[in-house]
């Protein structure tokens, strides 16, 4: 079959679907400093504004976010009639938490279609639409559903970026990503799928283009798995623009407004999209959790060429994890038979502060934990503590950031085939440790 170009990438719900919501109905809430704006606000979200939990009979909402692939009709335009998925994330939105867990899948993993041929699962979309794709997907993951569903069309993410003034990104290769080397340049052409990414290594502010040139990118070793964690790490540049530069973010609230209207289809009501925009208006980087499931070869499908086969107890993991009940992983951290010493540790230092990654190692050495390698990690520009576990160690992570602090992020990662015998868990220091009593 004729290969479609790759389109821009969708953005989690808490930074897509209900982002002009967020900014135009609540953006005044966040001026803490002043008490009578944020007691009217609070009184008037208390009024007008259902609770999630009555409004959709639960306090947690399963929702699949879409992004359409595209192609280039005899214009040379963008269109994504009969479209695949590009991209496809599910979401656990956890109001009673106030949380949001997103599980990845990449496109070309194989799934069966509802006539029992196998396929590339984004092939879903193309055959069935919306409809189709939640069957085939939740079928898949081993979930009973999605409750709701966002689509996001070609230009959303780069409009959205575009609409908030631009975002900033630790721009890093694939060996920072992996933590496998060091970071560089990013430099590729593709004139026939409209893609020019020229990128240098380390903080830098992007518009739109730039930004989803920085998300489509996949063209090295790493390929899709690494394309998702910098989809994951715009991501949460959206967040934190949008939710620690408030007045810029008003001040474009309009364009935001359009964006949604244009670019956005979803089965979401207008009520349900503010009431559950109330329930994350307080959302923060430490609140997000994301991951991708991971796979163990490739296979040939007819009609689709090379296909990736996922790592089934691993999805299964995460999926329990992230997309299950939201309690049960809390609960088990704290009833898990595996002790803090029965999980390897790797501790890497992502900031300037010579010592950090050897201090933090004694103290959680002190407090039980097997800290099984201290060093650098790949780049020093770390801005929040990342705690990466693989499957295996999802409930000590809840241990570990416990002992660090609540700032630390726990960020399931699938595990690296060329490192079995490495660390279950990597935890990469960033500036907000600094100055701790760690």
């Amino acid at each position: 079959m004729r290969k479609l170009a790759t389109s821009p990438w969708a953005i989690a719900a808490a930074a897509g679907l209900f982002i002009a919501a967020l900014v135009v109905g609540l953006g005044a809430t966040t001026f803490r400093g002043s008490a009578p704006v944020t007691r009217v606000v609070s009184a008037v979200e208390h009024i007008f504004v259902p609770d999630p939990a009555k409004l959709f009979g639960k306090d947690r909402l399963s929702v699949l976010v879409i992004g359409l692939d595209y192609d280039y009709d005899k214009l040379d335009q963008p269109t994504s009639k009969a479209a695949r998925s590009d991209v496809i994330m599910a979401l656990n939105l956890d109001f009673k938490n106030h949380r949001v867990n997103e599980l990845s899948v990449p496109r070309d993993m194989v799934a069966t279609m509802p006539n029992g041929q196998k396929a590339k699962i984004n092939q879903a979309q193309s055959d069935g639409g919306i409809k189709e794709s939640k069957a085939v997907i939740a079928d898949w993951l081993g979930i009973p559903g999605f409750d709701r569903y966002v689509v996001m069309r070609i230009n959303t993410s780069k409009d959205v970026i575009n609409a908030i003034g631009g975002i900033d990104v630790v721009v890093k290769n694939s060996d920072a990503l992996r933590g496998s080397g060091k970071n560089g340049p990013l430099d590729y052409d593709d004139n026939w799928g409209h893609l020019y990414v020229h990128l240098k290594p380390g903080l830098q502010h992007l518009d739109g283009e730039r930004a989803v040139g920085y998300a489509r990118f996949r063209h090295d070793w790493c390929s899709d798995p690494c394309r998702i964690m910098r989809q994951q790490q715009v991501v949460r540049a959206i967040v934190e623009r949008i939710t620690h530069n408030q007045l810029n973010t008003l001040t474009h609230a309009r364009a935001l407004l359009d964006v949604v209207r244009k670019d956005v289809e979803t089965d979401f009501t207008t009520q349900e999209q503010l009431s559950a925009v109330v329930a994350l208006s307080h959302l923060s980087l430490r609140d997000i959790r994301t991951a991708q499931v991971p796979y163990v070869g490739s296979v040939i499908l007819p009609d689709y060429g090379d296909s990736i086969v996922a790592d089934e107890s691993a999805k299964q993991k995460l999926v329990a994890a992230l997309l299950r009940e939201p309690a049960a992983a809390d609960v088990a951290a704290t009833r898990s038979n595996a002790s803090a010493s029965a999980v390897r540790i790797r501790i890497e230092n992502g900031t300037s502060v010579a010592g950090l990654a050897k201090r933090v190692a004694g103290d959680l050495r002190r407090k039980g934990f097997n800290v099984w390698q201290v060093r650098n990690a790949p780049t020093d520009d770390f801005a929040v503590t990342r705690i990466e576990t693989g499957p295996s160690a999802v409930a000590a992570s809840y241990l570990v950031q416990k002992a660090l602090g609540p700032t630390a992020t726990i960020v399931p990662v699938a595990a690296r085939p060329a490192d079995q015998n490495g660390p279950d868990m990597t935890i990469v220091l960033g500036r907000d440790i600094v100055g701790t009593n760690h």
